[in-house]
């Protein structure tokens, strides 16, 4: 069975980019070296647009990771609304008023008379009173969100034409994952088949500004008209077919897998399972979401789920809200932040990881997904998380015994909200023990970045590689103490960044809980571990030779930053270049050659049912 090895990851979240580890370490920037954060400050104050300067650091930590929702979003001052209401009919007199021939709807509403007044203008007299939309202004209820760097605006780095943010985001990201991992797309294409490269990526919510389906599902009550892009843009499937079309040119597998708040697992799992396997060997893995709008802001809220201004003041008995603070995991808390981030890695298999030289930043042996069985409600908690965090323990014991178990830590789906702390807490508690795991380290990133949606265990993997990279588990900053009903045997929360140090974690678990029973845990193996297995199944002799072609991609992914980190680069964007027609391929009942590519796609297929035909 082939192993599942991350070469790259990268992205953008509200910590800033995602490759070279910078949005990582910008949530634990008071804990590195100052050389190593200094480099952080500059790769953000670049996809800010700003000087990097000491002059500027307050403004580049106050205008990243959660703060008060700003206006490029929403005015959460003045959210436009409609308010209905019924004009005339209070005095029992008819209504009449004038109106321009071209506004008359095409069927009149019963009970109107029309006369005209000139060849431009009608009178119009209603017998009954007419139902009127007035609109109005509402201030926002929730005011706090993890937004991209203020800034960056990835829609203006390449020829964009009227994307959906989420999908902008989307070409930037699945740019940026290629651009860090120090081979060239080419060279990555032309070492397999094209049949055995593929993409899973998506969405959860959809694509809802007004470029996708929420200028769809709004044209008509807003007088407009419904354009030709906003449907097909909307899609959910859209990330992965954007970096198919866009980026890749790829013909190989793709899908969209979606599970609410798990389905970077989802989309983690699809290609987990096909390297393992050997369907594929090269896997782009991604989500994008681009939620921080009124109508979502205040559907989460209206469930409950989201962190009010008036509920944050009273936690703190204070006559303004903490924003940078509106994330409480595990704490006294009162629901969790919006967000937004796209973020995509790249998996090959062991043996062409080391055929590439590739930078080998962990390995995914597994994600575990498993449903609720019967439930009361649909986004209340079940049974399932125990299933997926149980069988993601029970493997890695299984493969590094107990001294791996005990050096590991659990990333916690960690939402910020009162019923997540107790229920998740139970499931790692409980899980510790039975495994007998002494003091297992809980991070819980969203107390930075917010809830991203569909990309959350992506901010998660990529703040685990991190880690590995530098010996520090994220503390839990925005609480100074554990919520009483918080189960706490066997685990520990730290409130303060806790250094251990690089090379001393052999794993970490992925945890993600999404509505309607979608339960999902990711084990991931640190890159020193990955080394370890890939010498035991492929000798030293191939790993010393891995290491002498890894020279030159690691220098490669070095100069990738260091550009990026002076001035953004335009991400991959192909559009129309390169397009393949059925009679420019070459086919033969052996295979079909496509141009472009080295090799070809065998039609040779062997019968998987041989012992029943």
């Amino acid at each position: 069975m082939r192993l599942p090895v991350l070469i790259a990851a990268g992205g953008v979240n509200p910590a800033g980019r995602i490759s070279g580890h910078h949005a990582y370490r910008r949530t634990v920037i008071d804990a590195l070296p100052t050389a190593t954060a200094d480099e952080t400050w500059k790769a953000l104050a670049t996809l800010m647009g700003e000087e990097d300067s000491s002059e500027k650091r307050a403004y580049l930590r106050d205008h990243s990771l959660i703060r008060r929702i700003e206006a490029q979003h929403m005015d959460v001052e003045a959210i436009p609304q409609h308010r209905a209401l019924n004009l005339g009919g209070a005095d029992g007199q008819p209504l009449t008023f004038t109106l321009r021939k071209r506004q008359l709807p095409e069927t009149l509403p019963q009970g109107w008379s029309v006369q005209a007044l000139d060849d431009d203008t009608v009178r119009v007299q209603c017998e009954s009173p007419l139902p009127a939309f007035v609109t109005e202004a509402r201030q926002s209820r929730v005011q706090a969100a993890g937004q991209l760097p203020t800034g960056f605006e990835p829609d203006k780095l390449y020829a964009s034409r009227s994307h959906p943010r989420g999908l902008a985001m989307t070409i930037f990201a699945a740019s940026d994952a290629l651009g860090s991992a120090g081979i060239p797309w080419e060279t990555l294409r032309q070492a397999v088949a094209p049949d055995e490269i593929a993409v899973y990526a998506s969405s959860a919510m959809t694509q809802l500004d007004q470029n996708g389906n929420g200028g769809l599902m709004q044209a008509a009550l807003l007088g407009k008209r419904v354009s030709s892009k906003q449907l097909p843009l909307g899609l959910p499937q859209m990330p992965a077919d954007f970096v198919n079309a866009y980026v890749l040119g790829s013909a190989g597998s793709t899908g969209a897998n979606i599970g609410a708040c798990a389905t970077y697992l989802y989309n983690l799992r699809q290609g987990v399972d096909d390297i393992r396997s050997g369907r594929r060997r090269v896997v782009l893995v991604g989500c994008a979401e681009a939620p921080i709008l009124p109508e979502i802001i205040e559907g989460y809220r209206t469930m409950g789920a989201l962190a009010e201004d008036e509920a944050l003041m009273r936690l703190d008995s204070a006559s303004t809200p903490d924003y940078r603070r509106a994330c409480r995991p595990f704490s006294d808390n009162c629901g969790f932040v919006m967000s937004e981030s796209a973020v995509f890695s790249v998996l090959v298999d062991d043996a062409l990881a080391l055929e590439l030289g590739a930078n080998i930043l962990g390995a995914v042996p597994e994600v575990f997904i498993y449903a609720d069985g019967y439930k009361k409600s649909i986004p209340g908690p079940g049974i399932g998380n125990y299933l997926t965090v149980g069988r993601a323990l029970g493997l890695l014991r299984s493969m590094l015994g107990q001294r791996g178990l005990e050096r590991s830590y659990i990333h916690a789906h960690g939402t910020g909200t009162p019923q997540n702390r107790v229920t998740e807490s139970h499931i790692m508690s409980e899980l510790a023990r039975s495994f007998g795991i002494a003091r297992w380290p809980v991070a819980a990133i969203k107390a930075y970045l917010g809830h991203s949606l569909s990309p959350a265990a992506g901010d998660q993997l990529t703040s685990a590689l991190g880690t590995f990279a530098h010996g520090i588990i994220p503390g839990i900053t925005t609480i100074d103490h554990i919520a009483e009903d918080v189960h706490q045997d066997k685990l520990h929360f730290p409130l303060t960044h806790e250094t251990v140090g690089a090379g001393s974690l052999d794993a970490v678990l992925l945890n993600s809980k999404g509505f309607g029973g979608n339960n999902a845990t990711g084990l991931v193996l640190s890159p020193e571990q990955t080394q370890r297995m890939l010498g035991a199944r492929h000798g030293s002799q191939a790993l010393a030779a891995w290491r002498g072609r890894n020279e030159a991609v690691q220098e490669a992914s070095r100069g990738y930053d260091r550009a990026m980190s002076e001035a953004l680069q335009a991400p991959i964007y192909r559009f129309g270049e390169g397009v393949v027609d059925g009679p420019d391929l070459t086919l033969s009942d052996e295979a079909i050659i496509i141009p472009g590519f080295d090799h070809p796609v065998s039609l040779a297929m062997a019968n998987p049912f041989e012992d029943m035909t």
